[in-house]
């Protein structure tokens, strides 16, 4: 059919008042944490009911990018990258959960990721750091015979890798990624029985970072990843 001949569809009001918020932060360059004008000012201004502007403020709250408090003017959100994953994950358990193909880009792209997380790591940590790993490693190892606090301070360890590489955006996606699998598919982050193996693994991951050695630390993150893979897929075929 020609777009031409397609029947024009009416814009929902809430979604006109949702763009013109959207312009008014642009146009007077509002940053996070200025105040919006309240309610009954954009009802006033746009000519518009309640009901639109709350709709409208709903919404753009949803996605992260005001904050709405009651008895409190609209405020500019502060960025969060968090938050947009946290908007994005009923969108990707639905994904994932029904495509194949989909999951496995996602554990492709998840090993990618973390090599160069683990790389990043170990260009970038500090004493700190160090520290910091070694307790989570110590903390795992006597949570062995205890499979969900161990998988929890397996999660901790990978997260805790992606803040000493410095980049909020890789921190913010492993954090949503290994909680995603945690959550909907747990046996691929933490096998019953593969303890004593993964933690192994973690140890040479850390001793890379501590020296410091970028290119071991990103093939022992690898190594570690591609075998929770396979050995996944052999449990599933």
């Amino acid at each position: 059919m020609d777009v031409e001949t397609l029947p024009i569809k009416r814009r929902k009001l809430s979604d006109e008042v949702k763009e013109r918020i959207l312009n008014r932060i642009h146009n007077d360059n509002l940053q996070p944490g200025d105040l919006l004008p309240s309610e009954r000012e954009l009802m006033s201004s746009f000519g518009v009911g309640r009901p639109a502007i709350r709709e409208a403020m709903q919404a753009l709250q949803n996605v992260g990018l005001i904050t709405v408090r009651h008895g409190e003017r609209p405020k500019v959100a502060e960025p969060s990258f968090d938050l947009v994953l946290e908007q994005l994950a009923l969108t990707m358990r639905h994904v994932l959960t029904h495509s194949d193909a989909s999951l496995n880009n996602l554990k492709e792209a998840r090993v990618l990721m973390e090599t160069q997380i683990a790389r990043l790591a170990a260009e970038r940590r500090t004493h700190k750091d160090i520290n910091d790993l070694r307790e989570i490693l110590e903390k795992q190892a006597a949570a062995e015979a205890n499979s969900p606090d161990f998988m929890n301070l397996d999660g901790a360890f990978h997260e805790r890798v992606a803040r000493i590489s410095g980049n909020a955006v890789l921190s913010s996606l492993t954090h949503a990624v290994f909680d995603w699998m945690a959550r909907f598919h747990a046996d691929m982050v933490s096998t019953p029985g593969m303890e004593s193996l993964s933690l192994n693994e973690h140890q040479s991951i850390f001793e890379a970072i501590e020296a410091q050695d970028a290119d071991a630390a990103a093939q022992k993150m690898a190594d570690h990843l591609n075998r929770a893979n396979t050995l996944y897929h052999q449990q599933n075929a």
